[in-house]
C-alpha cells in the first residue's frame, strides 16, 4: 500500500522544523520524517547555541545573505515568542601582532555582506571590556548573540503543527525512487510503508547524502561527499569571568576553540576539529591539554583542572579535511532534473541563524509545484 502526500521533509533538526513551518504556513500539506524518538538530536543540538552576525563568510555566500538576514528574522521571532536569549556580542582576538591584519580583513568582507556595526578594538580597550583577555588588539561583533537552541525548536515545531504540519518520529527513510511526476520514499520503522510524495526536502543532515544517494533517479555525480568533522566541548568549573563570548582569529577549517555562554551563565570552550569515520559523541578527556593551550593564549588565567569534558557535536562537513570550508548546497530540481526534489547539503554553522531564511527559499523552491 502506497499512501499519498503532498510534501514531505526528512529530519527534525532546526532548519527541518523550519522548513516544514514554511511549507505548512504555505498552505501545504507536510509530514515530517524523524529517525530519533524526538526533534533536533543531531547537529542542531549540540553546538555552541550562537546567533552569528554573519561576519566570516565570503561576499555573495549562501552562509553570508543568510546568516545576515537570519539573525535579525531571529532576534525578532525570539522577541515575539518569549524564546530565552541574549544579544551579549562577541570579541574577536589577535593574540599576536601578526593576526591583526586577519581582524582588518574580517572587518572589511562583513561590511561588504552587510555587516556594519564591527569595530576595532586596541589591546587597551579590549581589557576594559573583558579584564581578563590578553591580546594585541581585538574585533567586537555587538549584534552576536546566544539563544536556547532546544526552545526554538519547540516553537518552530508548534508554528508547524498549528499550521497543519504532522512529525513522525522513529520513521527513517531507507531510500526511495522517482516515480513519474514525484518521488516514492520507503520509510522504516515499527510499521515499515511507501510513501508517494510530489515534494521532498532532504534535511538530514548527517545523513543528507545518505539519503540522496539511495534515491534512484537522484544523479549520483552531483551527492557531495560527507566528511564527519567532530568538535567537542569542555565547561569551565567555577564562574566565568567573561560576559561576553570571545573567539581567536579564525583559521581556514575552523573558527578556533572559543569561549561561549549558555542561557544559564555557563561558560563553554569549544569546538575543536577531529575527523571522526563514524558517529560517536564521546568525548576524549586527554584533548582538554589542547584546550588549555588554545584558551590560554587568550584567558592565560585559565586554571589547571578547570576544564572538564561536556559534550560534542558532529558536523556534515562537505569539504575535505585541509580544504576550505564550503557554503551551503542546496539542490534544487533545476540543479538535478528531479521534479520536487530538494537536498539540503553541508548545513553546518551557521545553519541555525540562517534556519528561517534557508526555509523561506526552499518554500519558494516548491511553490509551483
Amino acid at each position: 500500500m502506497v499512501e499519498k502526500v503532498d510534501c514531505v521533509v526528512i529530519g527534525a533538526g532546526v532548519v527541518g522544523l523550519a522548513v516544514a513551518r514554511a511549507l505548512a504556513q504555505a498552505g501545504r500539506e507536510v509530514i515530517v520524517l524523524e529517525s530519533a524518538d524526538m526533534i533536533g538530536t543531531g547537529t542542531s543540538s549540540r553546538n555552541s547555541e550562537v546567533i552569528h552576525a554573519g561576519i566570516y563568510y565570503p561576499i555573495g555566500s549562501l552562509k553570508a545573505r543568510y546568516c545576515v538576514a537570519g539573525k535579525e528574522i531571529l532576534y525578532r521571532y525570539c522577541a515575539d515568542h518569549g524564546i530565552a536569549h541574549r544579544q551579549c556580542g562577541k570579541i574577536i582576538v589577535a593574540t599576536s601582532l601578526d593576526q591583526m591584519a586577519a581582524l582588518h580583513e574580517i572587518k572589511q568582507r562583513a561590511a561588504h555582506c552587510g555587516v556594519g556595526d564591527l569595530e576595532m578594538l586596541d589591546a587597551a580597550h579590549a581589557v576594559a571590556m573583558e579584564p581578563a583577555l590578553r591580546c594585541h588588539g581585538a574585533l567586537y561583533s555587538p549584534s552576536t548573540g546566544i539563544i536556547d537552541s532546544h526552545g526554538l525548536m519547540l516553537e518552530l515545531q508548534g508554528d508547524a503543527e498549528a499550521a497543519g504540519a504532522m512529525l513522525a518520529f522513529l520513521s527513517p527513510v531507507s531510500g526511495g525512487a522517482v516515480r513519474g511526476d514525484g518521488i516514492v520514499l520507503e520509510v522504516g520503522g515499527d510499521t515499515a510503508t511507501s510513501l508517494a510524495c510530489r515534494a521532498v526536502v532532504n534535511c538530514a543532515g548527517l545523513y543528507a547524502t545518505d539519503i540522496a544517494g539511495a534515491i534512484d533517479g537522484m544523479p549520483r555525480d552531483l551527492v557531495p561527499r560527507t566528511y564527519y568533522t567532530k568538535g567537542n566541548y569542555y565547561s569551565l568549573s567555577g564562574r566565568t569571568p567573561f560576559s561576553r563570548l570571545v573567539y581567536p582569529a579564525p583559521t581556514t577549517e575552523f573558527l578556533g576553540v572559543h569561549i561561549t555562554i549558555d542561557i544559564a551563565g555557563q561558560a563553554r570552550f569549544g569546538p575543536d576539529v577531529e575527523q571522526c569515520p563514524v558517529i560517536d559523541y564521546d568525548v576524549d578527556p586527554r584533548r582538554a591539554d589542547g584546550f588549555y593551550e588554545a584558551v590560554r593564549r587568550y584567558w592565560p588565567g585559565l586554571k589547571d583542572g578547570a576544564l572538564q569534558p561536556a559534550y560534542s557535536g558532529i558536523r556534515p562537513r562537505i569539504s575535505a579535511p585541509g580544504e576550505p570550508v564550503r557554503d551551503f548546497v542546496i539542490q534544487g530540481p533545476g540543479d538535478h532534473g528531479v521534479p520536487g526534489l530538494v537536498n539540503l547539503f553541508g548545513i553546518e554553522s551557521p545553519g541555525l541563524t540562517a534556519a528561517m531564511p534557508i526555509a523561506a527559499y526552499v518554500a519558494n523552491l516548491l511553490q509551483d509545484l
